[in-house]
């Protein structure tokens, strides 16, 4: 009796628990029992990290049967020859050797100014006159006392050539004319300081010093001139670019405030190297037809120091370095269909330019280099070649 009692409450259990198993989830939302069905969910939660964990056991363990599991999936793109342009990369200031501010050479008062700001001039053209203080006076006596001279000159002159008169007296005359016409052209010059002129011909961009004002020489500043047509850029280069950077170097300029870019070459390359920051200097010349590049314009210069007409490069993301320094990347060898094998292939490199670094040796044009995966292969590992897809606008 106490069997058969026991094995009917066993029964009941256990068809208590079919009935649960046997109840679907819709059911059980139906219930709208929530106690019910946070059991339900956490259920169905453990029943799922379960089956992650052994579904993960299972993939690696077919990894480790199966062969081809382990060969590791890349990408391969050829060794092309290509013209490589390395270029220094500065920054220089404009500037022009005719922009000037011009001084007296005479002291006294201005008494004209004959231009205004923004005015063209001509090289030679007078800007201003300053007061002489009488000297035109001065050499007006001294021209009569010249001509003076010069008439007794001529005179004592056909006379000795005549054999009328002595030697001594020709020579007195001619003397003193000479005498009479330095002292002329001596008083001429200071009244020529008088009057300023232009020294190239470019535009009055400043009037500093008003008509009527006391000027002296080196200190008083009368006009700024400029002259636009002929500009160009001054910037320091690193010593160690001397025997690259060079006279007729093809230079990119660009200027940001402007947004404009233009090729130029180096005018002149400096022999003195400034001991205070190691660098010499280098004027490149631009061209100015609209006038819109002004003098201290900030500019960008890519200066060309090195070029390779068959270089190879390849991008630097795929390089990798032993212990003893070694650079390396990987080709493969032996392709067959989407199957090759990987070989490491020591490289010496050259210069870079943004990305990419120049291959001096170690590789040859169309060797087939790693690209995605190259740092996780092995020498003489076999892998698998992934053919990327690409799209073709032209079949669009």
């Amino acid at each position: 009796m106490k069997h058969i009692i026991t094995l009917s409450l066993v029964a009941l259990v256990l068809f208590s628990c079919g009935n649960e198993k046997t109840q679907s989830v819709e059911d059980i939302i139906a219930s709208n029992d929530l106690e019910q069905i946070r059991q339900k969910k956490t259920e169905l939660d453990a029943q799922q990290q379960a089956l992650a964990e052994q579904l993960k056991q299972l993939s690696s363990k077919i990894k480790e049967l199966d062969p081809q599991e382990k060969i590791p999936l890349i990408t391969t793109f050829p060794a092309k020859e290509s013209v490589f342009t390395h270029y220094v990369e500065l920054q220089g200031n404009v500037d022009t050797k005719k922009n000037l501010v011009i001084y007296p050479e005479y002291s006294g008062v201005m008494t004209s100014v004959f231009v205004k700001e923004g005015q063209k001039v001509s090289k030679g053209q007078t800007l201003a006159k300053i007061d002489d203080g009488g000297l035109s006076q001065q050499v007006a006596q001294l021209q009569i006392q010249a001509d003076l001279a010069k008439t007794t000159f001529e005179r004592q002159k056909r006379l000795w050539d005549q054999n009328i008169g002595s030697e001594i007296q020709f020579l007195q005359a001619k003397s003193n004319y000479e005498a009479q016409q330095k002292a002329v052209n001596q008083l001429q010059q200071q009244v020529a300081r008088t009057v300023v002129k232009a020294p190239f011909s470019g535009t009055i961009d400043d009037v500093i010093t008003e008509q009527g004002s006391v000027v002296a020489p080196g200190q008083s500043q009368l006009f700024r001139i400029v002259n636009l047509d002929e500009m160009y850029i001054e910037t320091d280069v690193p010593e160690s670019y001397i025997t690259n950077v060079t006279e007729g170097k093809m230079v990119e300029v660009e200027f940001p405030v402007l947004d404009t870019t233009m090729e130029a070459k180096v005018r002149q390359a400096g022999s003195f190297i400034n001991p205070a920051n190691r660098t010499f200097k280098v004027e490149v010349t631009i061209p100015n037809t609209n006038k819109n590049i002004k003098p201290n314009l900030t500019a960008k210069l890519k200066i060309n120091d090195y070029t390779n007409e068959k270089a190879i490069l390849i991008p630097l993301s795929i390089i990798s370095e032993n212990a003893e320094g070694q650079q390396y990347v990987y080709t493969i060898t032996n392709k067959s269909d989407d199957k090759a094998t990987a070989k490491r292939a020591f490289i010496e490199t050259g210069k870079t330019q943004g990305d990419y670094i120049e291959v001096l040796s170690g590789l040859t044009n169309n060797d087939e280099i790693i690209q995605e995966g190259a740092r996780s292969v092995k020498n003489g590992q076999e892998v698998k070649i992934l053919i990327l897809e690409t799209n073709d606008s032209t079949n669009d």
